[in-house]
């Protein structure tokens, strides 16, 4: 099923745990991993070797975390795809000779692709990381306490309350679909009518909630949680983070060791 398949629950099971990481402030959290995500995008297109050491990060927030591993993997690989469609010409059109493998000459195309899916798998997992160790709605707070608009935090908010919703009745128009089929494979009009069901019951639902919120004098404000404390060990986690983040993009440790390794 659909809601199987994208297990958003586990996320919130994940982020109720305690753990060194569960325990830092939701804030330092945010803008290390946004600091990550600045520092990974920002090297040039066909560099892949200096971005291993960036996998440090994302390794100690799962492990400190006691995040399963496999279950992040698993959906970054499912988003893999996106990623790959973006570079996938790359090595059409980019033929320049860059390196030598074994025999075989590397093109610049074909490492700014893997440049490409090394980037979305280090920022993906991240994120996704982030959000494990953290949870929504202590992200959502976080969020609103650095200054980003109410309107984002709050769609930010509402999507996720209501994904499980949304994902509940996808489920049941599908079944309801197969039911009436006769065991007939569903054509793509019969899908196309679903989807476009799907936005109508979900609009309708949505002005039903905001009818309901706005009689309980719901004015937009964010009051779920409460405002968290940035105590020194958070700034410590924060000043060591950005410091490696600042050296390894600076520095190409694998180049150095390379050259050390060789004696070059």
């Amino acid at each position: 099923m659909f809601a199987d398949w994208i297990q958003v629950g586990r996320m919130d099971e994940l982020a109720g745990s305690d753990s060194p990481v569960h325990r830092l402030d939701a804030r330092g959290k945010v803008v290390t991993t946004a600091a990550f995500i600045i520092a990974v995008m920002s090297f040039p297109r066909h560099e892949v070797s200096a971005l291993t050491p960036f996998l440090a990060y994302p390794v100690v927030m799962v492990s400190l975390g006691r995040i399963p591993l496999w279950f992040l993997l698993r959906k970054v690989l499912l988003a893999a795809p996106f990623a790959a469609v973006v570079g996938m010409f790359n090595p059409l059109l980019d033929r320049q000779p860059m390196a030598v493998v074994a025999g075989v000459v590397v093109t610049g195309g074909w490492l700014s692709f893997a440049s490409i899916m090394f980037r979305f798998v280090l920022t993906a997992w991240a994120a996704l990381a982030l959000i494990a160790c953290t949870g929504m709605h202590r992200l959502a707070a976080a969020l609103a306490q650095l200054g980003v608009p109410r309107v984002f935090v709050m769609q930010h908010m509402f999507l996720h309350r209501y994904l499980f919703v949304i994902a509940d009745n996808a489920v049941k128009m599908m079944r309801s679909a197969a039911a009436r089929s006769g065991g007939r494979a569903l054509t793509f009009k019969a899908y196309a009518s679903m989807i476009g069901h799907l936005l109508v019951r979900s609009m309708d639902r949505a002005e039903r909630v905001h009818r309901a919120m706005a009689a309980r004098g719901y004015d937009g404000e964010l009051r779920t949680v409460r405002r968290a404390q940035f105590g020194l060990r958070d700034a410590m986690f924060v000043g060591c983070c950005l410091v490696f983040f600042a050296a390894a993009r600076v520095w190409n440790v694998p180049a150095f060791l390379g050259r050390l390794a060789s004696g070059g």
